[in-house]
Parts: C-alpha cells; structure tokens; sequence
C-alpha cells in the first residue's frame, strides 16, 4: 500500500476509535458512570489526535508543495474525521446535559 493510503487507513481507524469511545461515554453518562466517562472521552480524545495528526501531516507536505494524490479512500477519510469530531462535540454537551439532570 502507498504512502497516502496508509495515513487514509490510519484516519478511519482512529476516527472510528474515536467516535466508538465517545458514545461508550455517552452510554457510561446515561447510567450515571461519569467517572467512566470521563475516561472513555480521555481515549475518545487520544484516538482523535491520532487521527487529526495524520490529517496535519498531509495538510504540511500539501503546504510545502507536495501534492497529496486525491483518492476515494482519502475522501472517505476526511469524511469520518469530520463526522467523528462532530459526533464527540455532540455527545460531550449531552453528557453535560445527563450530569445536570
């Protein structure tokens, strides 16, 4: 696999990461498991700078020059960091909502 794919790849990953421990947040809060999901958004947010370092990465080397080759795979992988980050935004005002129930 090239280099662009790799880095792709490696967005979705910690993207999905991201966003699959950001409602096991949302899922601790609605029992009342804030201290879980305190930690749980801890992981959210470890895995979601993983991913948005890759995208930084790209986004440098574009910068300075070096085309990044546009694929399916990449689109894709903008499109889940995209949507991860705004689905931890999301949750994290909705645990908010659940500790001053």
């Amino acid at each position: 696999m090239e280099g662009t794919e790799m880095v792709s790849f490696g967005i979705i990953a910690n993207a999905g990461d991201a966003r699959s421990f950001a409602f096991a947040a949302l899922d601790a809060a609605k029992k009342g498991n804030f201290e879980e999901a305190e930690e749980l958004l801890k992981k959210s947010d470890e895995a979601a700078t993983l991913a948005h370092k890759a995208q930084t990465e790209l986004l440098f080397k574009e910068a300075n020059g070096e085309k990044t080759p546009v694929d399916v795979i990449l689109v894709h992988a903008q499109d889940h960091l995209m949507t991860s980050m705004l689905a931890v935004e999301l949750i994290r005002e909705l645990i908010t909502l659940y500790k001053n129930k």
